[in-house]
């Protein structure tokens, strides 16, 4: 029976196969063949039987189709392909999540990686390599000799092992098979082609239209990313009518395969449904989904077709003639067409293709072109081609980059022969940044620079895939330079060059004065760009400096960029600068006053490029392509000198109301990730000017631009400390600069150095600070463009690994012999990891009994280019800087100094001792013309010279801290001055080696000395402790009984010290309430405004000022998790709470200060700001939520900070009421007020004050009197803190009722008690059982505070401390939003009934808080 079938079947095929042999034109008759059988297999798209319809496509298209092909049984040919062997190139298509494998050593480049079979079996899994999740699209690199340095192979496709196909070898493909593959494959793809790029909706093509056409349509869905899973089904189920399930069914289908048909029928029904589903998933921040109708037969020949490229990548895996064939059809144009060939057209409809359509057609480029060299070079000339317009697609779609033809470029341009290629022959380069200037133009403002204000993020994140195409085109340098691609890459690089220009000086900003900005600018994108272009700007400069005439030309080109974007300063007025006899005519301009950009990409692409040509020794050649007189190297540091002032005045909080953006910048300006090419390339620059400009003139520039002339040229007199701080920290940031200009040498082309040293360099200022992990020191190392940090490669000669411990990890600690490389202002330090990095050493050479001076290391000597950067050191100006330092440090009146200005200045002092002492060590005398002795021997225009005043500075007490460094420094004039007075080199170094042993001899003398010190010291301490002890046990002797119990109060014992240490008072200070309370003492309070930085006293008169805040709904107290709550906002009743403790409302606070009116700016300008947007904001303006403005915690109120005012007591009248007045006597006169309120409230007469003197006698204390004690008159406050006031219980009575803002409604103040009352229970973790023990609620939440100080720290406890304090003033003050008359109608509701029955000491205890908090009940 089944042989019977098989010969039926085999009848059946070769009648196919002789109808389609007889035919003249076989495309026509395969497409008449499936006209006739597609529409019939996919008729049921809505719920298609999958397995039948596999079945009949396999039985009627397939098999007949691989018979005509192989001229005999398909399954017996591809059985003997099979066998042929494995091909060299793995090729394995990784899908979305797969585990991909690189290579940190072997691998060409980071976008090189294996599948998990063939990095299992190659050597690679023995070296050091990473792992990645794919996001899909690429593929397995085994077997491409081009990626892999060595161990190209794995053993499953290592040439010439059994079953491997060589390289050169094909499959036994027969002359017949050929001619046949010939045939079938242009119809094939010209199908697929035609089918998948089909636009019309109703109408077959004409040789498919060979059926009675049908009226049955589809309406069909499509994906897109701008929709939410949740938003789609919604859509559905409205537009629909249809269950919730099916509605997930259609959009799980549509989100895996990109499209699905969501009903059935005909033209107009499907009409319908699409025009509801827009309607329903449409709104005012999205697009409608996109959705189409379809004929059923257009959907099915779009289904089949790609069907169709699955066969066809399943029939290329078997030979590498068929992928030739099928490559050489898809490239072919057609005579007489002016349309593309197949595969770009594929391309260029790929953005409007869906997303499973995508998936097979990049599939079938992947088996394909990218599987053959020849062709795949053929494929991205075709790419290139079309490169700008298919990025510009992308850009405008809305799917993810992985399913993107634009992620192919990945697989092309990292191929370095190829990369090679298209420079050559396409100018990739140029296209590329052509191509990221047209799809930018609408952030370039009237000065054609970039300005990213009102960005949009997808967009950007989109172009940063062109910028990457950037990186990987330059990520592999040529070793060999042929003309065309010398002059290739130079319009490429001229091309670069524009996008920098673009940059230079971009978002250029202003010092705020007076008012603090309003909104933080945009800034992110600019950073962001600045970080993507870091790695090429570097690879451009390794390209460059790979030939030197292409470097010297690259130079030119550049250095006239950086001349076209200086024009507006060369214009400006000029200005005459003095000082020490030296004069210097510059531009006139103040980065205090004028704009001021902290982006320079062209002036730092030229720094790198100046430090290249000094490494490859061709400064000298500089004057052929760039004349001395167009050179202008002052222009040329102006920028960069600029951005370095701005670092300084910001540090100085100059720059304070420009707000977080500037601070933001600045911080990444100097973070790893961007200082490379920013911070490190501007502090080249100002070498390279003093390396190019007299020394004196160079400093006065230096000094023009610190605005720091006049505080040089005459001593201010000034009393204001702001101004006297500012002046000190910009000569602080000055003098910092000045040694990182004349001690950084560290960069290979600036210094002697290698990359290997720069990077130990780095490691030892690293673990100079503490032992660090390797992943720290990683973190803190830059990355190359192979995402490489050479760690590992040095690591091991500067440090030690110390195995993990008990913290569970181990870390690298410094040896002892790189200590001596530590420079205490190395350039890459922060100010916390300079301060602990000083510390720590400090205290290392204490405990090896040496002296804790920091002199400078030993320095490289600088390259022939850099060598006059020296020069600085003992120019006159310099000179003058130091000893003005000095002398204003001696004198008592001056407060223009620090200690940490005069550490520098000592610094600066041992870096110009140590050259010369370096010079004179290797040359003769006459021959060293570095002097800086003499010069700082000198006395110049001053009565004493450094030396002098070095001495008169050892005896300042104020700079004990200082006096090792002073010593070393007098000791090191001694050892140079040796060194001078000798006339050659050997007796020099004699005389050296003498100086060496007398300091050492010196040193012992001063170590003894600390040593006796330190003893009489640590014997003084023990008298002292012990005089101490006997005090306390003194002390607790005579209180015996005072301390047993406060020994008993845990959590007390850290008072101790604070009750010791506070002075002594009369006991009545020490008692908060009664008769007897003591005076309350305010204190003044003086707080910053976060906004405008403006400090203000809170006063009552004061305009408010508040703490942002946001009020919620909470059930952090419930004593039943999951319980419903049904509530009614309209009749809802807070007064009492449920016993449950349901819910509540709880106010938060960050605890941040604004004045009221900056809040209501900021607040104004943030709706402003959300209008003008077009994302959608993560918190709900109408609401009344925004974001603070320090620490961007959502907030929704600001809670008005209400100043504490002192309460005063008749003390008298309180001591004869307490004689009168018993506890059952109070809860008498209690009851019977509350009694007679009701008696008249009944009558509905207004409640006025009653007399009762019942059990008093003749006391003449009446009730209204007795109640009233004590209580504070209404205080006036200003027309400011009421509105604020007003608006905080306005917001907590609209979110804790969750109704329409009311501040006329009687419940207003019971709201604000209860948030008061729920907030701090909260906060202190409220007893669980029901009831009110408010003194162990206060303890137990003061408790809470302390242990959340300990463990959080500081900030957070200070911040809860200030929102709750807040909140409690503001309790007090807020009856002045309601009348008196309504507090006391709320009173008495909460006394009367059988609440003050059952509760009646708790309640007591209640009126008692509730009395103290209001400060009044009735008139």
């Amino acid at each position: 029976m089944i042989k019977k079938e098989l010969v039926r079947q085999s009848n059946f095929h070769l009648l196919f196969f002789q109808w389609w042999d007889q035919q003249v034109d076989f495309y026509t008759a395969f497409l008449h063949h499936l006209a006739q059988l597609v529409p019939e297999i996919y008729f049921a798209e809505m719920d298609p039987d999958l397995e039948k319809q596999e079945e009949s496509v396999q039985m009627s298209i397939f098999t007949p189709l691989e018979w005509y092909l192989f001229g005999e049984d398909p399954d017996i040919c591809l059985e003997k392909l099979k066998h042929c062997g494995a091909f060299q190139l793995c090729g394995k298509v990784f899908k979305s999540g797969e585990t991909t494998y690189s290579c940190r050593d072997c691998a060409i480049d980071p976008t090189c990686v294996l599948c998990m079979d063939c990095f299992q079996n190659s050597v690679h899994k023995n070296h050091r390599y990473k792992m990645h999740t794919s996001t899909g699209g690429g593929f397995c690199d085994c077997g491409d000799i081009e990626a892999w340095k060595t161990g190209p192979f794995c053993v499953n496709h290592e040439p010439g092992r059994a079953g491997t196909i060589k390289e050169n070898s094909r499959c036994p493909l027969n002359e017949e098979v050929i001619a046949q593959a010939r045939k079938i494959f242009p119809s094939v793809i010209k199908y697929i082609v035609e089918m998948t790029i089909w636009e019309e909706e109703k109408e077959l093509p004409p040789e498919l239209q060979i059926r009675k056409k049908n009226e049955r349509y589809f309406c069909v869905l499509f994906n897109d990313e701008h929709h939410s899973y949740d938003h789609v089904i919604y859509s559905l189920q409205r537009a629909l009518d249809c269950e919730l399930a099916e509605a997930q069914l259609h959009t799980t289908a549509i989100d895996r395969e990109g499209r699905r048909a969501v009903k059935a029928g005909g033209y107009a029904a499907c009409q319908e449904a699409k025009e509801d589903i827009k309607s329903h998933s449409e709104n005012v921040s999205q697009h409608p989904l996109h959705v189409e109708v379809l004929h059923s037969e257009i959907m099915a020949h779009q289904k089949f077709a790609l069907r169709l490229g699955s066969w066809m990548n399943k029939i290329m895996s078997y030979s590498s003639d068929f992928r030739q064939i099928f490559c050489q059809a898809c490239l072919r144009e057609e005579a007489g067409s002016q349309n593309p060939c197949l595969i770009s057209r594929l391309m260029l409809w790929d953005a409007k293709l869906y997303k499973g359509a995508r998936k097979i057609l990049h599939e079938l480029i992947f088996s394909s072109f990218f599987m053959e060299m020849e062709y795949k070079k053929l494929f991205a000339m075709e790419f290139v081609k079309y490169y700008k317009q298919l990025q510009k697609e992308y850009i405008s779609d809305d799917h993810d980059r992985s399913i993107s033809i634009t992620a192919l470029s990945v697989q092309m341009f990292t191929v370095p022969t190829l990369a090679r290629h298209l420079i050559e022959e396409q100018n990739v380069i140029s296209v590329i940044t052509e191509t990221l200037l047209e799809v930018l133009p609408e952030y370039l403002d009237r000065n054609n620079k970039f300005n990213f204000q009102g960005y949009s993020q997808d967009k950007l994140g989109r172009v940063y895939a062109v910028i990457c195409d950037l990186k990987y085109i330059l990520i592999s340098k040529p070793t060999m330079w042929t003309e065309r691609l010398r002059m290739q890459f130079l319009e490429g690089f001229r091309s670069f060059l524009k996008i920098l220009t673009c940059m230079q000086g971009m978002e250029e900003i202003r010092r705020q004065v007076g008012q603090h900005i309003e909104v933080d600018p945009d800034w992110e994108a600019a950073i962001a760009i600045q970080m993507q272009l870091k790695n090429i700007l570097l690879m451009f400069q390794e390209w460059c400096a790979c030939d030197e005439e292409l470097l010297l030309v690259a130079y030119k080109e550049c250095h006239k960029a950086v001349m076209r974007c200086s024009t507006s300063f060369m214009s400006s007025s000029k200005t005459v600068v003095q000082l020490c006899g030296h004069s210097l005519e510059t531009k006139s301009y103040k980065v205090s006053e004028d704009l001021v950009s902290i982006h320079l990409p062209l002036s730092r692409t030229l720094a790198g490029l100046h430090v290249r040509l000094s490494r490859l020794g061709a400064v000298s050649r500089l004057h052929e392509f760039v004349s001395f007189e167009d050179f202008q190297v002052e222009v040329l540091l102006e920028y960069p000198l600029r951005c370095l002032v701005l670092v300084a005045q910001v540090v100085a909080e100059m720059w304070r109301r420009n707000g977080l953006s500037l601070i933001s910048q600045v911080f990444y300006y100097q973070d790893v990730k961007c200082r490379e090419e920013m911070y490190d390339k501007d502090i080249i620059m100002l070498q390279i000017g003093a390396s190019l400009m007299d020394p004196n003139k160079f400093l006065l520039l230096v000094l023009q631009r610190y605005e720091l002339t006049e505080a040089f040229n005459k001593t201010i007199a000034t009393k204001d400390q702001d101004l006297i701080k500012q002046y000190n920290t910009l000569i602080e940031e000055m003098l910092q600069v000045l040694i990182y200009i004349m001690g950084e040498r560290y960069v290979p082309g600036v210094g002697n150095v290698t990359k290997e040293e720069v990077t130990m360099r780095e490691i030892i200022h690293l673990l100079c600070i503490e032992p660090m992990p390797h992943s720290a020191i990683a973190k803190n190392l830059p990355e190359n463009e192979n995402n490489e940090t050479g760690l590992e490669n040095v690591i091991n000669k500067v440090a030690t690994f110390k195995k993990p411990g008990v913290s569970g990890h181990g870390v690298y600690e410094l040896k002892d012999e790189s200590l001596k490389d530590f420079n205490m202002y190395f350039y890459h330090y922060s100010k916390t990891q300079h301060s602990k990095a000083e510390h720590m050493q400090k205290k290392r050479r204490k405990q090896e009994n040496k002296d804790e001076a920091l002199p400078p290391p030993p320095l490289p000597e600088f390259c022939p280019a850099f060598s006059k950067v020296i020069n600085l050191l003992n120019c006159d100006i310099m000179m003058y800087i130091l000893r003005t330092v000095f002398e204003r440090a001696i004198d008592t009146d001056s407060n223009l100094w620090t200690e940490g200005m005069l550490q520098m200045a000592f610094h600066i002092l041992a870096l110009g001792l140590l050259e010369e002492k370096q010079q004179l060590q290797k040359a003769p005398e006459e021959e060293v013309t570095f002097d800086f002795y003499h010069k700082a021997s000198s006395l110049g225009s001053s009565a004493m010279n450094i030396q002098i005043l070095l001495e008169k500075l050892k005896g300042i007490p104020q700079l004990e801290g200082q006096k090792d460094m002073i010593t070393w420094l007098l000791q090191m004039f001694d050892t140079v001055k040796r060194l001078r007075e000798k006339s050659c080199l050997i007796v020099a170094t004699a005389s050296g080696l003498e100086s060496i042993k007398n300091d050492e001899i010196t040193h012992d003398k001063e170590k003894a000395e600390r040593k006796r010190k330190a003893e009489a010291a640590r014997l003084h301490r023990q008298k002292i402790m012990a005089q101490m002890s006997a005090l306390q046990k003194n002390f607790i002797e005579t209180h015996k009984l005072m301390y047993d119990n406060a020994s008993e109060m845990p959590g007390k014992e850290d008072s101790i010290m604070e009750e010791e240490s506070t002075p002594a008072v009369s006991d009545y200070s020490r008692i908060a309430l009664g008769p007897k309370r003591g005076p309350s003492v305010t204190e003044k309070e003086v707080l910053t405004c976060i906004l405008c930085q403006e400090e203000q006293e809170v006063k009552i008169e004061n305009n408010a000022m508040v703490l942002s805040a946001c009020v919620q709904k909470s059930t952090a107290l419930t004593q039943h998790r999951g319980k419903p709550i049904e509530l009614s906002g309209e009749t809802l009743d807070p007064l009492f709470m449920d016993p449950d403790l349901a819910y509540g409302t709880y106010t938060g606070s960050c605890g941040h200060v604004m004045h009221a009116v900056c809040w209501q700016k900021y607040f104004e300008a943030v709706q402003l700001s959300s209008q003008q947007r077009i994302h959608v904001d993560l918190f709900d303006l109408e609401s009344g939520e925004y974001l603070c403005p320090l620490c961007k915690s959502l907030c929704n109120t600001v809670i008005p900070i209400i100043p504490l005012q002192p309460q005063k007591l008749n003390s008298e009248n309180a001591d004869v009421l307490a004689q009168l007045l018993t506890l059952a006597q109070w809860i008498q006169t209690v009851l019977a007020r509350i009694s007679g309120y009701n008696i008249r409230h009944a009558k509905g007469e207004n409640p006025i004050p009653v007399f009762f003197t019942q059990g008093m006698g003749d006391s003449g204390f009446d009730f209204h009197s007795i109640l009233n004690f004590g209580v504070q008159s209404l205080i006036k406050y200003s027309n400011s803190i009421k509105d604020m006031v007003i608006l905080f219980a306005t917001t907590i009575y609209r979110i804790g009722l969750k109704v329409p803002p009311d501040e006329t409604d009687p419940r207003v103040p019971m709201l604000t008690w209860s948030t008061c009352a729920f907030t701090t229970q909260a906060i202190g973790k409220a007893p669980k059982k029901t009831g009110l023990d408010i003194s162990k609620t206060y303890w137990e939440m003061k408790e809470n505070l302390y242990s959340e100080h300990f463990k959080i720290g500081r900030y957070v406890y200070s911040n809860k401390h200030n929102g709750l304090k807040a909140l409690m003033q503001f309790a007090v003050a807020q009856r002045i939003t309601c009348p008196q008359v309504l507090i006391q109608k709320h009173l008495v509701r909460l006394l009367s009934g059988r609440v003050f029955s059952e509760l009646l000491l708790c309640i007591i205890l209640c009126i008692c808080l509730l009395y103290y908090i209001s400060g009044s009940v009735f008139h």
